[in-house]
């Protein structure tokens, strides 16, 4: 693992195959690199297998995003430490709307980049909201946001899995995700959630369209709202059983098991 002032902490874990594709996976907020491990073990005998750590979590905690630019090229940086070849760029939630982003604009980002993104895969992550609809949502960001800077992180948590986009996870599970998330430092996790707030975020789809890289997204059956998002994108999407936004975590085999088949059909 390497981290220093202006590089994100990351993991490789290198397969001997040079021609295949690496994978690198972005977590969501409140999240770290360690949330892909079942993933990576299950997809690491077949290829090569890169983990971040985002501004403001892990041990990329002193690092800040500022804005959707600066926290896409710090990843651009980090992958081109380590891969010179192509990749798959792979998101869950917040690190789905960062590679959407990187996807749509890597060009201008980090020009002359040794490695090649030559899909994405997009984990109930949204395209972006109408401007008639940013300022509420701004707002809504930011009063969780001030939450997370003054109150106890265990508290706010209780309430951040009461949102309707968890309500697939029974409480136990709910408990789990309290008591792992609650490592992390409310004043960095509300940094971050100003920084790549859904209000900042553009629109998109036709961005991605543009940039010619394939897009598949990824959606658990019982998640309706991103379902929705999935569909109205007009992009390749694929449904997982028994599962809701949370895929990779609730469905490590089915979800590393559709990734495979992804690459293997292209």
């Amino acid at each position: 693992m390497q981290v220093c002032s202006d590089m994100l902490a990351a993991t490789l874990q290198k397969h001997e195959n040079a021609s295949a594709p690496t994978l690198v996976f972005l977590h969501g907020l409140l999240g770290s690199q360690k949330d892909w491990q079942p993933v990576v073990d299950q997809l690491a005998c077949h290829y090569s297998c890169l983990t971040l750590d985002l501004p403001g979590h892990g041990a990329s905690a002193d690092v800040d995003g500022v804005d959707f630019d600066t926290t896409c090229r710090l990843i651009l940086q980090s992958i081109a430490q380590h891969v010179d070849g192509p990749i798959w760029l792979i998101g869950y939630s917040l690190g789905a709307r960062l590679a959407m982003y990187i996807s749509s604009f890597h060009t201008r980002l980090l020009p002359n980049a040794a490695f090649s993104i030559d899909a994405l895969i997009v984990e109930s992550g949204h395209t972006g909201i109408p401007p008639q609809e940013r300022e509420a949502r701004w707002q809504n960001d930011k009063q969780w946001a001030i939450r997370f800077e003054q109150e106890p992180m265990s508290d706010v948590l209780q309430n951040w899995y009461e949102q309707p986009v968890f309500s697939s996870l029974n409480h136990e599970q709910k408990q789990c995700l309290v008591a792992v998330r609650g490592g992390n430092l409310g004043n960095k996790v509300a940094s971050m959630l100003r920084a790549t707030s859904l209000s900042k975020q553009p629109l998109l789809c036709d961005a991605l369209r543009d940039g010619g890289i394939p897009v598949h997204f990824i959606c658990g059956e019982g998640d309706g709202k991103f379902l929705t998002i999935a569909r109205g994108a007009g992009f390749d999407f694929h449904i997982v059983p028994n599962a809701g936004h949370n895929i990779h975590a609730e469905q490590p085999k089915l979800f590393s098991q559709l990734v495979k088949q992804l690459i293997e059909t292209i």
